[in-house]
């Protein structure tokens, strides 16, 4: 009887420290997962349209080219906020800013190749420090250049989504982030058709000619099936922010309209995560960039 005792002491000993051994496995598990952390690949699009221009557009408060400048900024804070969350050996992410069309100062070329950089396992604190200054300097000298040369072309937003979003701003194996930075309205001279009642442009003329102007706004989009014509197929591996809506004055459902063009255009699209957003001050918008980009 004592040999069993014994024996039965001793087997509960073992399966107890093996227990307690699987237990330590499971307390160190949470950090090798740091591994899976999301590799990021953030473009910013800049509509470089007379939207900027501070004759034509003023606002006492703070211009609109200087609020994308600070929206620029918080997106990088974002970007090396999330950079410094990660080990340097797991580090594979990029950012990188467009427009379309590229305006015709040739030093804009220059600039978003300052503006293009990547992280990976060679990267060093003064990696960084370099990126962070880079963005803090290099946008206003983009948006100086576009308000002195005064040759605003428009925003063809909607060619970048047909021909360019895939190629430029969508990576396999990383969460890809687009923020634009718009008034809402898009237009070019080269990209301007329709399709039925669709449009590859928006306008306040177009809301105007619509009579999109009263609170039925969406019940008339819906019944004449009003919009952006679809400009790409599956872009569910792409999340969009699109800052600085600034609806025309006089309709008082203007900036609505604009919300559910873009809306409607992302969800045929099969974008799954995107906001849109009005031309706030940028303190107001900066907690909504870090948590979009943190993904938190």
């Amino acid at each position: 009887m004592k040999k069993i005792f014994y024996f039965l002491i001793a087997s509960v000993l073992f399966i107890q420290c093996s227990k307690a051994k699987e237990q330590g496995k499971g307390v160190s598990a949470p950090i090798s997962n740091t591994s899976n952390l999301k590799n990021l690949n953030v473009s910013v699009l800049i509509d470089l349209s007379d939207r900027i221009d501070p004759e034509k557009n003023p606002n006492p408060t703070m211009e609109y080219f200087q609020r994308d400048i600070e929206y620029i900024k918080s997106i990088d804070k974002g970007f090396l906020d999330h950079i410094k969350g990660k080990r340097v050996i797991q580090l594979n992410d990029q950012m990188q800013v467009f427009f379309n069309p590229e305006p015709s100062d040739p030093k804009m070329n220059d600039l978003t190749k300052e503006l293009k950089i990547s992280f990976d396992k060679n990267t060093t604190k003064d990696n960084i420090d370099l990126v962070d200054k880079k963005y803090s300097a290099l946008p206003s000298q983009i948006y100086e250049s576009a308000i002195k040369d005064k040759q605003y072309v428009g925003s063809d937003i909607w060619e970048f989504f047909k021909n360019k979003v895939q190629d430029y701003c969508i990576k396999d194996d990383h969460r890809n982030i687009l923020f634009i930075l718009t008034d809402g309205y898009i237009f070019h001279k080269d990209s301007k058709f329709s399709e039925g009642k669709k449009t590859s442009y928006l306008t306040p003329e177009l809301v105007r000619s619509l009579k999109l102007n009263t609170s039925n706004f969406k019940t008339k989009i819906q019944d004449k099936e009003l919009g952006f014509i679809k400009a790409n197929d599956d872009l569910d591996n792409l999340e969009v922010i699109v800052l600085g809506i600034n609806p025309a004055k006089g309709n008082p459902f203007e900036g609505d309209v604009i919300k559910e063009y873009w809306e409607n255009w992302f969800k045929e699209m099969k974008i799954k995560k995107y906001q849109i957003k009005s031309a706030d001050l940028p303190s107001n918008i900066e907690p909504i960039i870090l948590k979009a980009i943190s993904g938190k």
